[in-house]
């Protein structure tokens, strides 16, 4: 998985997510003249500032006009490059959705956006800096692959990832140390398939980003004190969905509840759900996120508490649904 690289994942105790994306992104610019960096005012605080100190003939700076940097780097994608362009979220997906959409996605553009401060890892900022809608809204445009990776080193994956992947990708990352998933970049990373991070056939908790972690330890919890046995995947990948993961699950846990910092309408939870729906197949299902509402201000940490995907939150989820009864007969065709 290194491909040649020479930055060290162990780094990644003192590093974010965003830091190690710059790393990574320096690297690769090594080996491919073709990749040039973009931001708008905010190299710094996305941590593309590192490719712009390495490459500064590769790098460019629009200023604080976020619909304008999606149409230059449209534009240098057209002209043969492969752009790679970072600001926050919520000015990605909010403030220049109809250039990601028009200029980028409807000509199936190489664009590579990494967007940082997502969900509610600037929690403290204010419902301005929130972004809980940018899953729902990247998963709705033709030709856009989505991704929330876990941590910092299934970031460092997604970025190698994506640069030899067709078309725009939006990759989306938090803003401070999210804690470690994993011990090394080796564990099989693939764009569209998921990754299971523990075994289990009483229930399976689909999951993406940060709640990935709470829902490992969630399941070490629980099969430790309760004997539960529970099957956590990590859905990275949002768009395409790994399908066959989720029908697998439903024919062999029959229980299933999602877990995301978004809010629960139109992001991983809804992707779920359209796929055990179009299946006919039935199940105990439940989505946990941000409720339809605009996030309370606060902590990353006590907002995850407030909205029930911390560990001690999916615990307490867990057991609910486990306690919900349902048609458990093995005979699918009535379900259809």
């Amino acid at each position: 998985m290194s491909e040649g690289l020479t930055w060290n994942v162990y780094d990644a105790n003192t590093m974010t997510q965003a830091d190690i994306y710059g790393e990574v992104l320096c690297q690769l610019g090594e080996r491919d003249p073709k990749i040039v960096g973009l931001s708008a005012d905010l190299a710094k605080s996305t941590k593309i500032g590192k490719f712009a100190d390495k490459f500064p003939e590769r790098f460019f700076n629009v200023g604080i006009a976020e619909q304008n940097l999606f149409g230059v780097a449209a534009g240098l994608a057209k002209a043969g490059l492969l752009p790679f362009v970072s600001t926050m979220a919520v000015f990605t997906t909010l403030r220049a959705a109809e250039q990601v959409r028009t200029d980028i996605c409807y000509q199936n553009l190489s664009v590579k956006i990494i967007a940082t401060h997502a969900g509610t890892s600037f929690g403290a900022a204010g419902t301005t800096h929130h972004c809980t809608e940018d899953l729902a809204v990247m998963r709705a445009l033709a030709n856009m692959t989505v991704i929330a990776p876990a941590d910092g080193i299934e970031t460092a994956n997604a970025v190698k990832a994506c640069v030899n992947y067709p078309g725009p990708v939006y990759i989306r990352i938090g803003r401070g140390f999210e804690p470690r998933c994993y011990e090394n970049e080796d564990y099989g990373f693939e764009i569209g398939k998921s990754v299971l991070m523990h075994p289990g056939t009483d229930i399976t908790l689909i999951c993406c980003g940060v709640t990935v972690l709470q829902a490992l330890e969630a399941a070490k919890y629980l099969k430790q004190n309760d004997g539960l046995s529970v099957r956590v995947l990590n859905m990275h990948t949002i768009k395409p969905l790994d399908a066959e993961a989720v029908l697998a699950a439903v024919r062999e846990t029959r229980r299933i509840i999602t877990f995301e910092d978004h809010n629960i309408q139109g992001g991983l939870g809804s992707a779920v759900a359209d796929v055990i729906a179009a299946s006919g197949k039935g199940c105990a299902f439940e989505k946990v996120g941000i409720p339809d509402c605009f996030c309370i201000v606060g902590y990353p940490e006590d907002l995850y508490s407030h909205y029930q995907f911390d560990t001690d939150g999916i615990i307490r989820k867990v057991k609910e649904v486990m306690g919900k009864d349902f048609e458990e007969d093995e005979d699918w065709e009535d379900e259809v």
